[in-house]
């Protein structure tokens, strides 16, 4: 019998999920609402850099609706996900394109207002980065997390600033550290973001990726695999075979071992990406979800390992 503390959760699965984790904090399933307020990064408007990041093609999921309001996106978003999962299903606000909290404070309150009092929002989900987060924003997001269920979404990457460099993210890993530890003293929840597949990036520096993440001991984290997009720099770089992509078995491999380094008690909210099909340009084997999480839960089975284990 295997010992992994999640072998008998509610998913079958040997790592924490994060529909686990809401079944026993919502006691639902509850689902996603993703919000795109127009907002940019330092790294696009010249205050620290230009043109983003290599790998991004503007920050937005393919669910928003850009064209309309808060309010606007909300109602279309709670439309598709009642239509798809019934009427009463309650969902997080997602504010996800770009850098949502680099604007002025009295705008991000209204946007943040807006989607805290919109019917069935269960509570809400700032994605942003470590440099991005000002004695104001931090105050800003104490008080809303004492009103509702706040993560915010920090992008780390890497914990190699090399990486960091040549992607143009234009926020150190000690910048990022610095606002992790603001957030951190604030008490509020945060998922960290890791991508696999970075160029250049050997197996060997994505696993000390996941030592760093897991020494910081987040309450929840994000990894996908690198997405080469249609319109990105990183589509050059591609084109120009610059750099190795890592094929599904080389991913599902990484991924094991990245998870028996994470905290057992770390919510694993996404171990592969959902790229816009309509711009993925490679590796083509992302386009099958289903095949990769059944990979990664064989191979954790064949291995008889969990997340955590290796967890110090």
């Amino acid at each position: 019998m295997s010992r992994s503390p999640f072998a008998f959760s509610c998913d079958n699965k040997r790592y924490h999920t994060l529909n686990y984790y809401n079944r026993v904090k919502f006691g639902e399933k509850i689902y996603k609402a993703v919000i795109d307020c127009g907002f940019t990064c330092p790294n696009i408007d010249g205050t620290k850099g230009s043109g983003g990041c290599i790998f991004c093609d503007g920050g937005s999921g393919y669910f928003t609706h850009s064209d309309t309001d808060i309010t606007g996106q909300l109602e279309l978003e709670h439309k598709r996900i009642t239509r798809k999962y019934g009427e009463g299903a309650r969902f997080i606000a997602y504010f996800q394109a770009n850098t949502n909290t680099y604007a002025p404070v009295d705008t991000l309150r209204e946007h943040f207002e807006t989607a805290i009092s919109f019917p069935d929002v269960c509570g809400i989900s700032i994605g942003t980065r470590g440099d991005c987060l000002s004695d104001d924003v931090i105050e800003l997001l104490k008080g809303i997390n004492q009103r509702t269920v706040l993560t915010v979404e920090l992008g780390m990457q890497s914990c190699h600033n090399s990486t960091i460099n040549l992607i143009n993210r234009c926020c150190t890993h000690e910048e990022f550290l610095e606002g992790y530890y603001r957030l951190k003293s604030a008490g509020i929840r945060i998922c960290l973001h890791i991508i696999n597949g970075l160029p250049f990036e050997n197996e060997e520096m994505m696993l000390e990726t996941a030592e760093e993440l897991a020494r910081l001991d987040p309450e929840a984290v994000k990894i996908q695999m690198l997405h080469v997009i249609r319109g990105t720099e990183l589509e050059k770089w591609f084109a120009g075979d610059k750099f190795h992509l890592l094929g599904r078995e080389e991913y599902i491999d990484i991924v094991v071992k990245q998870l028996e380094l994470i905290p057992p008690g770390t919510v694993v909210e996404r171990i592969t990406g959902d790229g816009d099909k309509r711009k993925l340009i490679a590796p083509d084997w992302t386009r099958d979800k289903i095949a990769v999480l059944g990979g990664i839960d064989k191979r954790l089975a064949e291995l008889d390992t969990w997340q955590g284990r290796l967890y110090k």
